[in-house]
């Protein structure tokens, strides 16, 4: 278990951090979501000893750090995937990395087959592409057989089946009642391989809760219509000032035919009860909930530190 006690960290004029306080438990995935510099980074390298906080503490399985007698037996961490020397090969990279911390020699060569790394084992970490480079550093998180991941972006760089396995293999850590904190962009693994959340911005907790309620909470539902009765559709909701219903784009799984329509501010089984009644024809009728990265947009927009903007040619074309 990973516990973060009041953390906070000031960089010269810049609050990076303050009263940062979550827990990572055992047997979970949890995703720790955030903007660019929100302070996610920042918080797993002082619960990893690298940066001393101003104040709060960081545990690891009830011991900070730096206490730690067998550190990469109780947690193993990807900070940065180009970490290992260019000019070492990666089986000796993490053989050093075995004699220092007393893990046995076979251990590495476990390792190296589980992350796939056996035909360019004696290759030079500084020859090999980003996605190598990181099942090389999740390699060396893995050595110790830790009790806890801490992984920050593990997928950056990896092609579909590398994002699969990383995917599988904090699935896999969970389940063997080990705390995995994962850090990613892609809210979609993150959907599909966290169980809490933890949402950071401007170096505050906005939130911490699970995936699932966090989708709940912080997204509106909305019916897809697909019908060929465009005018009769738009007359059932014309005197209901609370319901929303506007053109959608169609997509490959929509009918052929029919227009596309988003309603918002009506309940499925009501407006299905509505149609029948009036007649109309419907070709799709489908109650959608926000993505996890929708629902994520709508509670950090204001805590992105900076944000683009769409140029007006841009913003037309959205429209």
């Amino acid at each position: 278990m990973i516990e973060v006690e009041g953390l906070s960290k000031r960089f010269k004029s810049k609050q990076v951090l303050n009263n940062v306080i979550f827990t990572a438990e055992d047997g979970k995935v949890t995703g720790f979501l955030g903007p660019n510099g929100a302070g996610k980074s920042t918080t797993m390298r002082a619960m990893l000893g690298l940066i001393a906080p101003d104040s709060g503490q960081a545990l690891i399985d009830g011991q900070s750090f730096t206490s730690l007698r067998a550190p990469m037996r109780a947690v193993g961490a990807v900070l940065d995937a180009k970490s290992a020397h260019r000019s070492r090969s990666a089986r000796d990279h993490l053989l050093a990395l075995a004699y220092t911390n007393n893990i046995p020699k076979r251990r590495v060569d476990e390792v190296i087959d589980m992350t796939g790394l056996t035909s360019v084992a004696k290759g030079k970490a500084g020859r090999f592409s980003l996605g190598m480079s990181q099942r090389l550093s999740i390699a060396a998180a893995l050595l110790g057989d830790p009790h806890n991941l801490v992984l920050d972006e593990p997928i950056n760089g990896l092609d579909p089946e590398g994002v699969k396995w990383v995917r599988e293999l904090c699935r896999y850590y969970a389940s063997q009642g080990r705390a995995v904190l994962l850090s990613s962009h892609l809210m979609s693994e993150v959907a599909l391989t966290a169980d809490d959340l933890v949402i950071i911005g401007q170096g505050r907790i906005l939130e911490t809760t699970t995936v699932r309620k966090f989708v709940a909470e912080h997204s509106t539902r909305s019916i897809r219509v697909v019908t060929p009765e465009p005018d009769k559709l738009k007359a059932i909701f014309a005197s209901a000032q609370e319901v929303r219903v506007v053109s959608d784009q169609r997509t490959p799984a929509d009918p052929p035919i029919g227009e596309v329509f988003r309603i918002t501010g009506a309940d499925l089984i009501a407006a299905a009860r509505v149609f029948a009644q009036a007649g109309l024809v419907t070709y799709e009728l489908i109650e959608e909930h926000a993505s996890l990265e929708e629902a994520y947009m709508a509670l950090t927009h204001s805590q992105v530190e900076y944000q683009a903007k769409l140029t007006a040619e841009a913003r037309h074309d959205e429209h």
